[in-house]
Formats: structure tokens, C-alpha cells, sequence
């Protein structure tokens, strides 16, 4: 669906970015066990969801960085790392922030379990771990993918965006827009990493959606994408309030 608000509709078409858009499920998975591996798969495809299989985190760090998963299963005694870090990694920077994640662990201490929910798991199972419970853990966590999914879900909207750092301002067009962020036409545009201000200007004559971000990404020279981390809860209920009755 495109809606055309402040700006103009003109011939050049809206390009999308890198960032996965659609409505297919994928899970990204950190397992050493081959036996493991093959049940967790099985689970996840009775569910029709899609994997990325890591056998290290090592390997993981860069993906849950980059790319948008619904639900993420880490195996807590994965050698070389402890996979609460790679947890704690996951909760603290990136889109996957409010992943559900599913830990799994041989550790029967309760320690185990405690540290496992501190470093930001959502479900704890210890192995051995049967196909029966997993499809239990993977069902548990359908509200908050579907909820994610929502946060995601990109709306092509053509509107009025102001870009802010320091004293530098640049303005634009969205591109698309979803309650985590946006796809801007602008130029000049900002580096990746840079900490913005933006006020989007969803309805004409009235007051903008500010909140603060990051630039995620620049595509060519004039398209950058935009996380919104910091949305003041007002702001995120005007934005949501928008965005609602497009996404249905």
C-alpha cells in the first residue's frame, strides 16, 4: 500500500534497502550438536519456519547484527564462547533487541538458569530436549514474532522527513516507514552509525513524529535507513496510531 501525504507523487519509483521485507520466518540458530541441529530443524519446519544454522556464535556475531530473525535458539555450553554472551550481545545492540530467544543447555544447575534469564533469554530448556517440547517453546513464542513482525512491517509512505545532527540538518522524503524506523531519500546523507534526530511529518499542518536514532545503512547517495531507538511513548502511540490501519 502507498500513501502520499506531504510530498508529491513523482515518477521515480521507491526503492527498498537490504533489510528482509515480507512476511516469511526465519530463525537464526547457534548449535554444535549435529543430532540437535536435525530436531531443531525439524520443529522449526513443522512450523514453517526458515533456519540459519551457526555451528559457533563466533559465526553468529555478525548475522543478528545485520539481519532481522522472528525467533533465535542458542545452545549455552556452545564451545570456544559461552553462548550467554552471545545472549547478552543480541539484547543490547541491533534489530534483534526483542528476538525471542530460546536457550538450551546441558547445565542442570540453577545457576544455569538464572544466568541464562539475565543475559536476556526468554525460554530455558534443558537438555535432553525432545521434539514435543520444542514445538511447546516454538508455539510459546508466536505472539511476540507476530508482534515483531508488526514492528517491522514497512508502508510505503511518501513524507516530509527531517533529519538532525548537531548543527547539521538535512531534509527529505520517507521512502517507507515502520514503527522501528525508516527509508529515507535525502541528500546530503549521514554515515552509518550516526546518532540522528528525526521529525517525520506524517499529516499535513500537523506536528511531527520526533524521536532519536541511527543511520543503519546508505544505499548509493541519496538513501539511508534509519532505526528509531528512542521514541518517547507519545510518539511511538502517534506513530503507531498511523501506521495501523495500512498494515491490516
Amino acid at each position: 500500500m502507498k500513501i502520499e501525504t506531504e510530498i508529491e507523487s513523482g515518477k521515480q519509483s521507491p526503492s527498498r534497502g537490504a533489510s528482509r521485507v515480507g512476511s516469511t520466518t526465519r530463525a537464526l540458530v547457534v548449535e554444535i550438536e549435529e543430532s540437535m541441529c536435525a530436531l531443531i530443524k525439524e520443529a522449526l519446519g513443522a512450523a514453517n519456519i526458515d533456519d540459519v544454522t551457526f555451528k559457533r556464535s563466533a559465526e553468529a556475531a555478525g548475522q543478528f547484527q545485520e539481519d532481522k530473525f522472528d525467533v533465535i535458539l542458542v545452545d549455552l555450553g556452545e564451545p570456544s564462547t559461552n553462548g550467554n554472551a552471545l545472549v547478552k550481545g543480541i539484547r543490547t545492540t541491533g534489530i534483534n533487541r526483542k528476538t525471542p530467544i530460546i536457550m538450551i543447555s546441558e547445565d542442570q544447575k540453577p545457576s544455569a538458569l538464572s544466568e541464562g534469564f539475565q543475559a536476556g533469554a526468554s525460554f530455558f530448556v534443558y537438555k535432553p530436549i525432545d521434539r514435543v517440547r520444542l514445538m511447546s517453546l516454538i508455539r510459546a513464542t508466536q505472539g511476540t514474532i507476530e508482534h515483531e513482525k508488526r514492528r517491522f512491517q514497512r508502508v510505503e509512505v511518501r513524507a516530509k522527513v527531517q533529519v538532525r545532527c548537531g548543527d547539521k540538518s538535512v531534509e527529505g522524503e520517507t521512502i517507507d516507514i515502520s514503527l522501528n524506523g525508516a527509508l529515507v531519500r535525502a541528500s546530503p546523507t549521514f554515515p552509518v552509525g550516526t546518532a540522528v534526530e528525526v521529525s517525520l511529518y506524517l499529516l499535513a499542518g500537523g506536528k511531527p513524529v520526533v524521536g532519536l536514532g541511527s543511520i543503519m545503512r546508505v544505499t548509493g547517495e541519496n538513501q539511508m535507513g534509519i532505526q528509531l531507538e528512542r521514541l518517547p511513548a507519545t510518539q511511538s502511540e502517534r506513530l503507531r496510531d498511523y501506521l495501523s490501519p495500512l498494515t491490516r
